[in-house]
Formats: structure tokens, C-alpha cells, sequence
């Protein structure tokens, strides 16, 4: 296989505590105020008993991982990176307020004939519970 921006296997993590403040920011930078993420009493009477983070907050912590992966590529590439989409994206456990996640994103696939790189995404809690799941793409597109 040719020399391409990433390699099989390559492997970068991001980890953050998720705080009331990045949750509450996250509501009203999308306008999602579900009484699941910023609602105490509502939340307490659930079976969670607690408020939970937004499911896209997550995939905006993919898209860190991702940039992360990517930064030591944009600097000697005539491609540039572009994220086209996660497939099969899985919520399998609430994250909570103050929950500290870690993003796992390793390169499993090139497809040298698309230009495409994909990442297998595992995302834990400070428990080691799978909370999400996905592939997610990237297209390498040739800079003017």
C-alpha cells in the first residue's frame, strides 16, 4: 500500500469530565434544553436519577479525537481531511454530568481509490462502560 496521510492501526484518544457548565452550553448553543440534560427534579424521578449529556455532545468530542489524529498531516499533505460521516453511531450508556469520558479512535480502514480513511470510535466512562460506538470517515480531498 502506498505512503498515504494516516496508517492501519494509528491510534489517538481525548479524554474529558463532562461538566454542568459544557452541558448547559451545549443546550443552548443547539437549542436542546430536553429536561433529560438540563432538568434536576425531572431527571431524578427517572430510573437514571441524574441529568445526562446531550448524545451530540459526544460526537462533538468524535470530531476532537478526529482533529487530534489529523493535526500532524496538515502540515506536509496536498490533501486535506474532511470529516463525510459516522455510520452506525450507538448510544449504549448515559453519560452523566461529571461522568470523565475517553475517546478511542484508531484507523482500521484506507481506501486509497476514494481517498478515504476510516476510524473505529469506542468511547468510555471512568468506568471502563462503553457508552458509544461508531466508524467515522474521512475524505481526503485534493488542495487547489
Amino acid at each position: 500500500m502506498e505512503n498515504f496521510h494516516v496508517a492501519v492501526g494509528q491510534v489517538t484518544t481525548f479524554t474529558k469530565t463532562v461538566s454542568e457548565s459544557d452541558v448547559y452550553m451545549f443546550a443552548g448553543i443547539t437549542g436542546d434544553f430536553s429536561p433529560n440534560h438540563v432538568n434536576k427534579t425531572y431527571m431524578e424521578k427517572s430510573v437514571y436519577g441524574r441529568r445526562m449529556a446531550h448524545g451530540a455532545l459526544l460526537i462533538g468530542f468524535i470530531s476532537t479525537v478526529s482533529t487530534n489524529a489529523i493535526a500532524n498531516c496538515r502540515a506536509d499533505t496536498t490533501e486535506t481531511p474532511v470529516a463525510v460521516g459516522m455510520d452506525k453511531v450507538r448510544f449504549l450508556s448515559p453519560v452523566f454530568i461529571d461522568d470523565t469520558v475517553t475517546v478511542h479512535y484508531e484507523i482500521s480502514k484506507i481506501d486509497l481509490a476514494r481517498r478515504r480513511s476510516y476510524a473505529k470510535v469506542d468511547v468510555y466512562n471512568q468506568d471502563n462502560t462503553l457508552v458509544c460506538v461508531t466508524t467515522h470517515i474521512l475524505q481526503w480531498v485534493k488542495n487547489a
